[in-house]
């Protein structure tokens, strides 16, 4: 790596020194190819005067032609320094002249073409050892990157080059250095495929669960909650891992630091405390100055966390979070045929968060001064503003909703009783949302994604177990419905995004793999027996076109997708778990359902490739740690007997639904469903309704109790913290 730092370097001086020359200026407004596209991100694009290609023959084979390299831009709809950037160069027609004459420019959607853009962050992180978007590419015709970085001023500032001198020092290198360029863009290509190459495999046990709390516990934030300094995101996945652990040992501090991150970041202006669901991070360590986009993962994913705490603990607070993001999820991210929106952007007017504060006299103006003074004290309004400006310090003069302490402190404090506390301060924010609706609303990304639906029906199918709660079942079958119905190809194969009647790209690993979680959650909640052979469908694709014999684990992309620079297998779990992390869990859960052992055996394989890996660094792998600790047990395997219809029944099945229990599969076997639920799991052959009751079957770790109808004994075999 010494000397491909030193080629790096070389070439990024050599590029920066032949920066020089400015382009003539374009006076004309542009359309260019991006305006026959779906993704909001790119028609976002589409009017700039920037020649912009989509990723696709078309531009590579452009490229070739012309002789040019190519500027590869990458980005998403609610990216804020992605806004500025196309704002300060891409809307600019002195630098769209310069990027028209020496490249041929590309831009992606991140979100539509995550296979695309793992690879070239990777390159960027090698280069600069950071990342983020708008992530900035420079290559070769043949796709061999030659230049990384993320966001670029318009001129260049304290050292760093902007776009107005960094093309003409491109275009001038690739002219006359060409040699020089092309080397540089071999090495950094071989330097890529060396860091895909894993380590040799490793066994792993028990104590790496362990080794993982330790160093979340190091980590752990004891006064706001959360993990390191800041930012900080929300990665709900470490906390579900938490509660597992908590299960698991029994030790309090895994729930204790669970609770305190889910108390803080609710509290926080992360949380949108009047129109619900949660920011995308928070910027500094208190949870309060979020960046404002909203994503679909974020809600599904915090929703699970809140959820499960829930099933825990039995507190309300976590269970009125988690209603409150499905209420805004049902409201505002919900197409009519049932599934999910993408994301809502930072951005609206032109400026960050926006549409989400609110000045000290608005406030009083909507509210009168006697609840809004209330309001003030409860959300922590102030007259100057209640958040700094990042960049001076400034207070900002406006104010985000939050919460210092939790509601029944802030009754106490103004006389009032909680419930007298909840009572006035439910039609004040209703007021306020009201007053917010009719601002200029931050752009939505109406496209729907089968990977993040997956995450969102899972989330769904969870909280209508918990809380018995049959209009969210419903929404998770009209999405699963939907992805099941129009987002596969008559081969059953998965496809990735869907907008406006079009179906477009091949699915990716996550596609099948958070799909396939969300339909054994679902089945596990309405027990409709399509559901469970769906998810069986889609993980015979996913083995069939995913899955490496060599190395033993899952490609991100299928053996018949467009061949890139390297065909990767990803297994750090990031703002979304990884697709082989999740499906570790789900071909546990599929070999438990069926007694194919197989299902097992591979979801062992990828522990063990990716063994060495997460020894390192076990809290960055907390999903396959999940997985881990499924296989390790205890587990269980409750077949229930009995007529869906029938109370016992109801009443057996809602007693298993509504405890913690992540390690577990649950089968009912109907007098309708006999048959099929025989072919899927024909172990389930000779069990049977005992005296027309309703019955349970339980196993643990591969043995077996004697069948029930007495639901206080099914839950004796189910006790947890056993050793």
């Amino acid at each position: 790596m010494d000397s491909l730092v030193i080629a790096v370097f070389s070439l990024s001086l050599l590029l920066f020194l032949n920066c020089s020359k400015e382009g003539e200026t374009m006076t004309h407004q542009f359309t260019n190819r991006l305006v026959n596209e779906k993704s909001p991100y790119l028609l976002q694009h589409a009017h700039n005067p920037v020649d912009w290609y989509p990723w696709g023959e078309e531009a590579f084979a452009a490229a070739k032609a012309a002789d040019k390299p190519i500027f590869l831009s990458i980005g998403y709809s609610t990216c804020h320094w992605c806004h500025v950037m196309e704002h300060e160069s891409f809307e600019d027609t002195s630098v769209a002249e310069l990027m028209n004459d020496a490249f041929i420019n590309i831009k992606v959607d991140r979100e539509e073409r995550p296979d695309v853009d793992d690879i070239y962050m990777t390159v960027c992180q090698l280069l600069t050892q950071r990342g983020g978007w708008p992530l900035t590419i420079i290559m070769t015709p043949d796709k061999e990157p030659f230049f990384a970085g993320t966001y670029i001023p318009k001129d260049s500032r304290f050292n760093r080059p902007g776009m107005m001198q960094l093309v003409p020092g491109v275009k001038r290198a690739w002219a006359e250095q060409r040699e020089q360029v092309l080397k540089s863009a071999r090495e950094i290509t071989d330097a890529l495929k060396k860091s895909s190459g894993g380590l040799p495999p490793q066994k792993l046990n028990d104590s790496i669960l362990d080794s993982a709390f330790q160093s979340m516990e190091n980590r752990f934030d004891p006064e706001y909650g959360g993990f390191g300094e800041h930012p900080k995101f929300p990665t709900a996945h470490n906390l579900m891992f938490l509660l597992r652990y908590f299960q698991r040992s029994g030790d309090p501090h895994a729930l204790a630091m669970v609770e305190k991150t889910l108390q803080e970041m609710r509290k926080g202006g992360m949380y949108d405390h009047v129109g619900f669901g949660f920011h995308r991070y928070s910027t500094d360590k208190e949870w309060l100055l979020p960046h404002f986009e909203k994503m679909l993962y974020d809600q599904a994913i915090n929703a699970m966390a809140y959820t499960e705490t829930y099933q825990i603990t039995g507190n309300e607070i976590y269970k009125s979070t988690a209603e409150e993001v499905f209420a805004y999820v049902l409201r505002d991210m919900t197409d009519a045929q049932g599934g999910f929106y993408s994301a809502e952007d930072a951005d609206s007017e032109g400026e960050e968060g926006k549409f989400y504060v609110w000045e000290y006299g608005e406030l009083i103006d909507v509210l009168g001064e006697e609840d809004g003074a209330l309001y003030a004290t409860v959300f922590n309004f102030k007259e100057k503003g209640n958040f700094r400006d990042e960049a001076t310090g400034v207070l900002h003069g406006a104010n985000i909703p939050h919460l210092k302490d939790g509601l029944a402190v802030v009754a106490a404090a103004n006389n009032l009783t909680l419930p007298e506390l909840t009572e006035k301060l439910a039609p004040a924010r209703q007021k306020l949302f009201e007053v917010r609706e009719k601002r200029i609303h931050p752009l939505k990304d109406d496209k729907i994604l089968t990977d993040w639906n997956g995450l969102m029906i899972a989330a769904f199918a969870k909280a209508a177990q918990a809380f018995d709660a049959p209009e969210y079942a419903g929404a998770a079958s009209k999405a699963a419905d939907f992805i099941l119905e129009n987002m596969r190809t008559k081969e059953g194969r998965l496809m990735h995004r869907y907008r406006e009647g079009e179906i477009a790209i091949n699915g990716y690993l996550d596609d099948y793999a958070f799909m396939i979680w969300g339909l054994l959650e679902l089945y596990e909640t309405n027990f409709q027996i399509k559901y469970l052979q769906s998810a069986l469908d889609l993980n015979a694709q996913v083995l069939k076109h995913f899955w490496d014999d060599n190395d033993k684990a899952f490609f991100f992309t299928a053996d018949d997708s467009e061949a890139l620079l390297l065909r990767k297998k990803d297994v750090y779990d990031g703002a979304v778990p990884s697709g082989n992390s999740v499906m570790v869990l789900n071909l546990l859960r599929l070999s438990r359902i069926t007694a194919n052992t197989d299902f097992e055996a591979r979801a062992a394989q990828i522990t063990e490739t990716f063994g060495a890996q997460v020894a390192r660094y076990p809290d960055g792998f907390t999903m396959l740690l999940m997985g881990q600790g499924f296989g390790v047990g205890p587990s269980w395997e409750i077949v229930i007997c009995g007529d869906p219809a029938a109370q016992d029944t109801k009443d057996m099945l809602q007693a298993i639904q509504q405890r913690f229990l992540p390690n577990k599969v649950i089968l009912l076997k109907s007098a309708e469903d006999q048959g099929i639920l025989e072919e899927i799991a024909n172990y389930t052959a000779g069990m049977q309704a005992l005296d027309d009751k309703a019955t349970a079957y339980v196993c643990r770790d591969f043995s077996c109790e004697l069948p029930t109808s007495n639901i206080l004994k099914m839950l004796a075999s189910l006790q947890l913290n056993e050793k």
